[in-house]
């Protein structure tokens, strides 16, 4: 079974979430829902990019968008590891950060390691 792994960066960002976004926040978080469930239900990681809302970035990370609510463009970065079975949360954020968090998401796999069963880039 698949479980979660929350980084303090995004704890800290989901914490400082702009009231007025709170919905783009709760469809990441459904879509994130949705992702873990099938994975959990065996669907294989490289399958994941077809949901439509996960996009492959550098490195193995995906990121999780807010489709289905608000106009916003925001992304949920995590970190799916098939050997561990673990999925960390690494950061979220907005359009106008996008080119940081993808930068700060590439640190974090580069200080996490390299490990086993992340995929490149599905």
């Amino acid at each position: 079974m698949w479980k979660f792994e929350r980084n303090v960066e995004y704890e800290e960002r989901v914490r400082k979430w702009p009231k007025k976004h709170r919905r783009e926040l709760m469809a990441m978080h459904d879509n994130l829902d949705t992702f873990f469930t099938a994975l959990n239900r065996g669907t294989p990681l490289e399958n994941s990019v077809r949901f439509g809302f996960v996009h492959a970035e550098p490195k193995g990370i995906k990121a999780i968008d807010q489709k289905g609510a608000g106009v916003k463009q925001t992304r949920l970065y995590i970190l799916p590891n098939n050997t561990t079975k673990i999925i960390h949360l690494i950061t979220v954020g907005d359009k106008n950060s996008q080119k940081a968090d993808v930068r700060y998401a590439s640190d974090f796999v580069d200080n996490l390691g390299t490990p086993d069963g992340i995929t490149d880039g599905n």
